[in-house]
């Protein structure tokens, strides 16, 4: 529970700021987050097959 509190207060703060931000600029923290993720998501699942490999 303690967690999800945590979760959620640390979600506010974050989505606070974006509420007042300009539109243009959301977008473009959104889509370079959403590029950050693939990149993550891709070299972790290249590295699992490099490790099932061996």
């Amino acid at each position: 529970m303690l967690f999800l509190v945590a979760a959620l207060l640390l979600l506010g703060v974050l989505l606070g700021p974006v509420a007042h931000a300009p539109l243009p600029f959301t977008l473009a923290a959104g889509t370079v987050i959403a590029l950050w993720l693939a990149v993550f998501a891709l070299r972790e699942r290249h590295a699992r097959r490099r490790r099932s490999a061996d």
